[in-house]
């Protein structure tokens, strides 16, 4: 008898730690629900331009992170009183740890990973793959023309190369009409070689995904071209040469 009153003992009190613990959760839930909806309602107001993506609790407890559409990240007090652009940094053993840059990473990843390859322009080396790069580019910009120059070099690496597009001067004007043009061609591979060596490329007209990919672009923080992306959605902006890359990937630059 004594055991089975034990046994009830202990399960009465799992059950009121239970209820405990799922109210507590709900208190935190509603504090949480109150601020993303202050914050939301203060951005809305005073800043209609930012497109608010998530808000989230930030690992500091009272801090929320806003992530925007154009990939950069707000954090808020729960009160929504205070707004502060920039990145969390946490320290870790080995040094500081950039958090914003990291979530960024993710995001990037995972929306690249949703495009479709028959969307881009690949370059794929004629044997192994190793690695593989994803690369915002514009036909004109002189450092995207330079990279492509290395094409030849990063295949030999195993390394492929994919494009994306990204017109420099938006959606409107010449390079925009050149780069439909290109992912219109019959043979997009060539015609990109040409137009990034000045040549010209017949004007041509399809169901193109140029306006899809600067847009996302814009989400994943590209400001300009051309703008590697690695495998794990880190972002090396601007031109970096073909033995630097294969360091970044591999570990064995030049």
């Amino acid at each position: 008898m004594r055991s089975f009153l034990h046994i009830r003992s202990l399960v009465a009190s799992l059950l009121c730690m239970a209820a405990l613990f799922a109210s507590v959760t709900l208190r935190a839930d509603s504090r949480d629900d109150k601020a993303i909806a202050a914050i939301h309602d203060v951005i809305a107001r005073t800043q209609p331009e930012m497109v608010v993506v998530s808000i989230k609790p930030s690992p500091i407890a009272g801090l929320y992170e806003v992530q925007l559409k154009d990939g950069q990240t707000v954090y808020a007090s729960a009160d929504a009183k205070y707004l502060i652009p920039g990145d969390l940094y946490e320290s870790k053993p080995d040094g500081l740890v950039n958090l914003g840059d990291a979530r960024r990473s993710q995001v990037r990843k995972e929306k690249i990973a949703a495009i479709d390859e028959k969307d881009m322009i690949i370059f794929a080396p004629k044997g192994e793959r190793k690695a593989t790069l994803t690369v915002f580019t514009d036909v004109d910009c002189p450092y995207c023309r330079k990279l492509h120059s290395e094409i030849g070099d990063l295949n030999s690496r195993g390394i492929a190369v994919r494009y994306l597009a990204f017109p420099r001067t938006g959606l409107k004007g010449e390079s925009y009409e050149k780069i439909k043009s290109t992912w219109c061609s019959s043979d997009r591979k060539a015609a990109l070689t040409l137009a990034k060596l000045g040549g010209d490329i017949p004007a041509a007209k399809c169901d193109n995904p140029v306006d899809k990919e600067f847009h996302l672009g814009q989400e994943v923080g590209v400001t300009g071209t051309p703008a590697i992306v690695l495998e794990d959605g880190t972002m090396l902006p601007g031109y970096v040469p073909a033995a630097a890359l294969a360091g970044y990937l591999f570990g064995d630059a030049d």
